[in-house]
């Protein structure tokens, strides 16, 4: 803050996430408000420009907690896209592949592919026809606390300083924002989610967690190519003995294609690029046939937390709950999380309105519902490939088909979210130039996520440790950090006096937080509001 008096509000609870938790969850809040026959205010803040601009997934809805939140869904108009036709699983080598036969919980019967933009805008549409107060640009920067040391709200960040964080002719102040809950939906890493997760201890009783980084792109297809309602999920190269991961092939409507590829940051090659990664994917014959002659319509990339069932916290702490992709909800058995993000936004709902009614029974919301279920049913599916990749195939495979997630053992998570190894034991990768055709350098790509930093706002991730960086970072790793960020924000290198130097381009963050996971010199924190990439239709 920059020592003027912030403006405030009041609110029975604050919503902070705009995405399909955060959102679900302020519209089940009203529900059950104008069910009781109370008033209950909630006003829900969004980092970005827009409800939806930094909102990205496959994307792949399973209808189950739609259903539940909002029954007539069809009947007002929700943009759901197409459903799914056929589903097809392969394994690729470099040039071939092979079908494999899909598990019965990554089957897709009655599911939709979706733009989770175009769904949470009209989500948005829904929660302020119930009266919930949408903040988008702004962002939750900094908790605010009780008396009884419970969280009471947040403080949204100023808008408008310069380098030096002294105000500048557009400068808006941040506005505290009191609440008698809080409920925090704000994605993976979150920026206050970790805060408040250190302060109460909420994952001291939980496996560490693990996560991905999911990078995708939006294409407009040749129709021969095209074929409405296709979802295709491949495993193996360009991946093979690397990491984690897989990639997806999604046909939506009006010619377009969904295309991405996920990359565990659980790997142990620091030569590894993800973006690189990516790039190659595109390339086999079996992409490559639907993408050639195609145009490249939009890119962006996030990370996903994959940990489940092993690695959820606490979910409740005083003054507030976790929901969402924050909190770790995704199945990862299905590689799938908006219902799961959904459907745990409106447990937080329920949790939260009995507190407002003076009644603190949280767990039960979570543990009777289908979700605790689901969860507890694929807690096995990533845990299984740390013994590589086949092993893990083998396993989920058993899994699925036979045990169907009722072992009566639970693997373990890897023991920590980063896992690089000195880059002495490894050989660098070649990664080919672009061709401008199916493969493209991180500029043009960024172009087409429409990523509006302000250069003269305050570098949103600043160094914590110089140590690390040059000890651990550039000597022993090789510089990780110029390879695993998909919007080239970092450069890590020696210098002509032989001193070591991080350029951080934050005006190229994707805001997807993979140097928050791989790299603990660092720390993301929430940039001006309305930052950020601007997906749209992804």
């Amino acid at each position: 803050m920059t020592g003027q008096e912030e403006p405030s509000l009041q609110y029975d609870v604050v919503v902070v996430g705009g995405g399909p938790a955060g959102l679900a969850a302020a519209i089940h809040l009203k529900q059950q408000a104008l069910a009781g026959g109370r008033d209950c205010s909630v006003c829900l803040l969004e980092k970005g420009v827009s409800i939806g601009a930094h909102v990205l997934s496959g994307a792949i809805l399973d209808p189950v907690s739609l259903d539940e939140l909002l029954p007539d869904w069809r009947q007002r108009g929700a943009p759901v896209g197409v459903q799914v036709a056929d589903h097809h699983m392969f394994y690729l080598s470099k040039m071939g592949s092979v079908s494999l036969p899909i598990p019965p919980r990554l089957q897709h019967d009655g599911h939709w592919i979706v733009r989770l933009g175009e769904l949470c805008r009209w989500m948005a549409v829904q929660a302020e026809g119930l009266g919930v107060d949408l903040l988008p640009g702004f962002p939750a920067a900094a908790p605010l606390w009780g008396d009884s040391g419970g969280l009471a709200g947040v403080v949204t960040g100023d808008m408008g300083l310069d380098k030096q964080g002294k105000p500048t002719a557009s400068y808006q102040p941040g506005v505290a924002i009191y609440a008698r809950q809080t409920i925090l939906a704000e994605g993976c890493r979150g920026h206050l989610t970790r805060q408040i997760m250190n302060k109460f201890s909420l994952n001291q009783h939980s496996q560490p967690q693990c996560y991905s980084l999911g990078i995708k792109e939006l294409w407009r297809v040749n129709p021969a190519a095209h074929h409405l309602g296709q979802v295709v999920h491949t495993l193996g190269w360009p991946l093979t003995g690397q990491a984690f991961g897989g990639g997806f092939l999604y046909h939506d409507q009006d010619n377009r294609v969904a295309v991405g590829l996920l990359v565990g940051l659980d790997y142990a090659n620091p030569w590894l690029s993800p973006f690189e990664e990516f790039q190659k994917f595109k390339t086999h014959p079996l992409i490559a046939s639907v993408l050639a002659g195609g145009e490249r319509l939009a890119y962006g990339a996030r990370s996903l937390t994959e940990g489940g069932w092993q690695a959820l916290p606490r979910l409740a702490f005083p003054g507030g709950v976790l929901a969402g992709d924050g909190a770790g909800f995704l199945d990862a058995s299905r590689m799938m999380g908006i219902h799961t993000a959904m459907k745990s936004g409106m447990c937080a709902a329920r949790v939260v309105y009995d507190r407002l009614l003076g009644e603190n029974k949280p767990e039960r919301h979570w543990q009777q519902s289908w979700l605790w279920r689901d969860l507890f049913l694929a807690r096995n599916s990533r845990p299984a490939f740390r013994w590589g990749e086949l092993a893990g195939m083998v396993y989920n495979g058993l899994d699925s088909f036979l045990l169907k997630g009722n072992a009566p053992w639970t693997l373990s998570l890897p023991a920590s979210s980063c896992n690089l190894q000195p880059a002495r034991g490894f050989s660098q990768i070649p990664y080919g130039q672009p061709d401008g055709l199916l493969t493209f350098d991180r500029a043009s790509s960024l172009a087409l996520a429409h990523i509006n930093h302000r250069e003269e706002q305050p570098v949103h991730i600043p160094i914590q440790d110089a140590d690390i960086l040059v000890s651990r970072n550039y000597e022993t790793w090789g510089a990780p950090e110029n390879r695993y960020c998909p919007g080239g924000v970092f450069d890590l290198a020696k210098r002509q006096d032989g001193s070591v130097t991080l350029r951080i381009q934050a005006a190229n963050c994707l805001h997807c937080k993979t140097c928050d996971i791989l790299n603990d010199a660092l720390l993301w924190t929430t940039p001006e509001g309305g930052s950020g990439p601007r997906y749209g239709g992804m």
